[in-house]
């Protein structure tokens, strides 16, 4: 019966995906993680917190669209290498709050990329974007632990590994169920697609290199996930105790009020 319910769980994320992802034509892994019931049988407020790509190439129509969700707040969790080379949210949306808290210091390097299909090396970066990321994680906590910051969206390159632990942090200490974290994370997997087309398009030349890293980008296994949230429940004891160790004891109860309906 637990399995059959746990299927059934996935099931739904996955059903739900095609009303929480908003689609542009110059970002593709934009979406809600409203919506989800917790534990405790309340549910996530949706269009209150967004996690997403970067801005690759937003169309007029695509601004528009943005300026329609009336963000307050952006948390950038991209390099400062990363914002300067590919651009920010702020040059098209000049009102609101953009935060910018980098999560590692320097991007993979390219060469060691393909070992990313491989859920448990993910699993140990992921971890390592945990413990190495203390302060900028507990930094948007407290951003966001503040009602007036929303809506909110937070964000990296990609929208899959910085942000998914950021959220997986986020729903964790809503109360989310680990297999729904792990299934929301896993809805990425499709949009990397669309960025990899993106990529070919813009980047003609680059075919041979993006072949080669092709996979690693697609791959969001949920085994890496369940991973990750049992390290953080075997080492730390949980996620509200992971936020209580990096000084941000808090935004539990901050987070239940500004999101929980």
């Amino acid at each position: 019966m637990q399995a059959h319910s746990s299927e059934a769980r996935l099931s739904k994320v996955h059903r739900d995906h095609f009303e929480r992802r908003i689609s542009f034509e110059g970002c593709f892994n934009f979406r809600d993680v409203g919506g989800y019931g917790t534990v405790h049988g309340r549910h996530v407020r949706t269009q209150r917190l967004y996690r997403a790509d970067g801005p690759h190439a937003l169309s007029a129509a695509d601004v528009g669209k943005l300026h329609g969700l009336r963000l307050a707040t952006v948390v950038d969790l991209r390099t400062p290498r990363e914002v300067s080379e590919r651009g920010c949210y702020l040059a098209v949306l000049p009102n609101v709050v953009e935060h910018h808290l980098s999560m590692i210091d320097v991007l993979p390097d390219a060469d060691t990329l393909p070992d990313w299909i491989d859920p448990s090396v993910v699993a140990a970066q992921y971890r390592g974007m945990l413990d190495g990321g203390r302060a900028s994680i507990a930094e948007a906590l407290q951003i966001l632990s503040d009602p007036s910051a929303y809506p909110a969206v937070f964000h990296c390159s990609a929208g899959k590994d910085r942000t998914g632990v950021l959220a997986a942090l986020l729903l964790g200490l809503l109360g989310v169920p680990d297999e729904t974290i792990v299934a929301d994370y896993a809805l990425s997997a499709a949009a990397m697609e669309h960025l990899i087309g993106h990529y070919r398009r813009s980047y003609p030349d680059a075919s041979e290199r993006l072949s080669k890293v092709a996979p690693a980008m697609v791959a969001a296994h949920p085994e890496a996930m369940a991973e990750l949230i049992a390290g953080i429940r075997r080492d730390y004891g949980g996620f509200e105790e992971y936020a209580e160790s990096i000084g941000a004891g808090g935004a539990p109860a901050a987070l239940g009020a500004a999101l929980l309906d």
